[in-house]
């Protein structure tokens, strides 16, 4: 999930502020009286793709559907780690746009402040939605939010390298560490990820954790701390750089298009970067797992939209047109070709893919992907923070993996 870059460690204080208001937020909102019968002519919408070329798709489908649905878009786009914020504040002042697009783990979380309407209060369908994508888009049992297209993680190797090496795309644990052994060397490392002290360092690690039964709810367990060991033992024997301490995701992007990586752990936003390089020739499989045996577990990325408590009827009803067009077979399958990602409708994916064999692997992913929030609710950063603070802990050394979670969960 392109949506796991931003950083947002005051979020759930913040929330917390505003959890106990709940009555006051869903009453915001300017004309609060207004007829349902109103004659609305432009629907305001805010997003944080604020950076080409995801600023001109979303843009130019907002503004196809505005015109389908008989308005014009007024549209704002805020740096991502900037949107909760001012979500927030605009809830308390209460000057929230008509369409909110959210990074779905942030949406239970706002949803628990009474800020946005369920989605069934205006008929919009969820049928053959993924069921990751509806846990993602659910707060206690509704459906608030919903997301056109998806995304997940999986294993990028460079055909050549591995070639030279004659090796083949790593499966398990065990062929994943003795692959990147061997294809350690020189500046070159056997494979890069991303590590850092944010959710998206804990995002990279998911599939590993969740794959070997770990759980969120509790990391001070053996089966999160076998996953955190494999993470430790790739660093400490160099297959991994210990720059992967403070890579982001396209650091790591960067480190394979340059060939100091043989193999990555990263998501589709960055074929259309990868395949700029002729010369680079790749593949993609999923993330190993620990046992043959187990199936991975791969996390749920993507942004849903939403309609916020305006308290405006007919603006709600106009603005869920916008987010029911804005998630119809045909923008989902049109984004997700623009913006390399996957539809969340379950036929429109196997469609895809068929369409689009580099997404392949991704695509057979998201059936099973999971929520991050689905057992945790509005909990999930406070859990995030932990898992990334004990990957810290243990890749520095400064704790051994089960100590680091040990550490970490009784925080």
């Amino acid at each position: 999930m392109k949506s796991a870059i931003r950083t947002r460690r005051p979020l759930a204080l913040a929330v917390a502020a505003l959890v106990g208001l709940p009555l006051a937020i869903s009453g915001c909102g300017t004309n609060a009286s207004a007829s349902s019968s109103e004659d609305v002519k432009e629907i305001s919408v805010m997003d944080y793709y604020n950076n080409e070329p995801d600023k001109s798709f979303i843009g130019d489908a907002l503004t196809a559907c505005g015109t389908k649905a008989g308005v014009t878009i007024k549209r704002e786009t805020v740096p991502g780690k900037s949107l909760i914020s001012k979500v927030l504040q605009q809830s308390s002042s209460k000057t929230l746009p008509d369409v909110l697009m959210l990074d779905n783990p942030d949406l239970q979380q706002i949803a628990a402040t009474g800020a946005l309407a369920p989605l069934s209060d205006f008929n919009i369908s969820t049928a053959d939605f993924a069921p990751g994508v509806l846990s993602a888009g659910t707060y206690k049992d509704k459906v608030y939010g919903l997301a056109p297209t998806v995304n997940t993680i999986a294993l990028f190797y460079n055909k050549d390298i591995l070639a030279k090496a004659g090796v083949t795309p790593p499966t398990t644990w065990d062929e994943l560490k003795a692959t990147a052994t061997k294809l350690t060397s020189g500046e070159q490392y056997g494979l890069a990820f991303n590590a850092n002290p944010t959710y998206e360092g804990t995002w990279q690690f998911l599939p590993v954790m969740w794959s070997n039964g770990g759980d969120e709810k509790n990391i001070d367990t053996p089966e999160t701390a076998q996953a955190l060991q494999l993470w430790t033992d790739l660093v400490k024997d160099g297959s991994v750089s210990s720059s992967a301490l403070n890579w982001t995701q396209a650091d790591v992007k960067d480190q394979f298009m340059a060939g100091k990586a043989a193999m990555m752990v990263n998501g589709p936003w960055q074929i259309p970067a990868l395949d700029k390089n002729t010369a680079l020739h790749y593949g993609v499989v999923k993330i190993p797992v620990r046992d043959a045996s187990q199936t991975e577990i791969a996390p749920l990325g993507g942004e849903v939209w939403t309609v916020p408590q305006t308290g405006n009827k007919a603006r709600q009803a106009k603005a869920a047109e916008i987010v029911a067009c804005m998630n119809s077979d045909e923008n989902q399958m049109s984004m997700a070709k623009a913006r390399n990602t996957i539809p969340s409708k379950t036929s429109l994916a196997a469609k895809f893919a068929s369409e689009n064999p580099k997404l392949a692997t991704f695509t057979d992913l998201i059936k099973t992907a999971r929520a991050r929030t689905g057992e945790l609710g509005e909990g999930w950063p406070a859990q995030a923070t932990k898992i990334y603070t004990a990957i810290q802990t243990a890749l520095t050394g400064k704790a051994s993996p089960a100590d680091a979670l040990k550490q970490a969960q009784g925080q």
